[in-house]
Formats: structure tokens, C-alpha cells, sequence
């Protein structure tokens, strides 16, 4: 009985290394390609001041040209993460951090 209930509770351990990564936030269900195109998609013309950088634990970080396009899309961040959590179905950008620096 103690054998049965073993291997039915059993896990392969690559599963559980999955899960426990993807809810601690380090697992990256969508790639950089992938963000960066939605993100070319969502933002709009004013994309083109701007980059998808690094995507940890949920939080996106975009890269702009100055500050007054930091400033623009501070303004539209709440639609903006709406907009790229339904494009990838709700699983991995909760937040967009936004920093100045070079697009080129």
C-alpha cells in the first residue's frame, strides 16, 4: 500500500523545478522576441522610442529615449499591462518598470 501511494504521488523533479521557478517569478514562459514584438504592437508609434529590456519576476523593464517618452507611457502603463498580459494570456508581466538609457 505505502509503494502504491508513493509512485502515485511521485513527480518527475524537472516538473517540480518548473513550478517552483515559474512561482517564484524566474521562469520566462515568453521570449524576448516575443515581448519585443508585442511590445512594437501594443505601444504604438511611440514604440519606436523604446525597447523591451530584462523580464524578471514578472516586472518588465523598458528602455526609453528621454524623459518625456518615460513620461508618456507612465501615463498609459495601466493599459499597457493590460494589453500585454491578454496578448500572452495573463502568465507573465504584472509591472513595467521604465529607466532612460540608449535604443540604439
Amino acid at each position: 500500500m505505502y509503494n502504491e501511494r508513493k509512485k502515485r504521488d511521485a513527480q518527475r523533479v524537472g516538473d517540480v523545478v518548473n513550478q517552483l521557478m515559474a512561482r517564484r517569478g524566474y521562469g520566462q514562459i515568453v521570449g524576448s522576441e516575443q515581448i519585443r514584438e508585442a511590445w512594437n504592437e501594443i505601444a504604438g508609434p511611440i514604440g519606436l522610442h523604446s525597447i523591451p529590456g530584462n523580464l524578471r519576476r514578472g516586472v518588465l523593464e523598458i528602455i526609453v529615449r528621454n524623459s518625456a517618452v518615460m513620461q508618456e507611457l507612465t501615463f498609459r502603463k495601466r493599459q499597457l499591462i493590460t494589453d500585454l498580459a491578454n496578448k500572452f494570456n495573463h502568465q507573465t508581466i504584472n509591472d513595467l518598470r521604465f529607466r532612460v538609457g540608449a535604443i540604439d
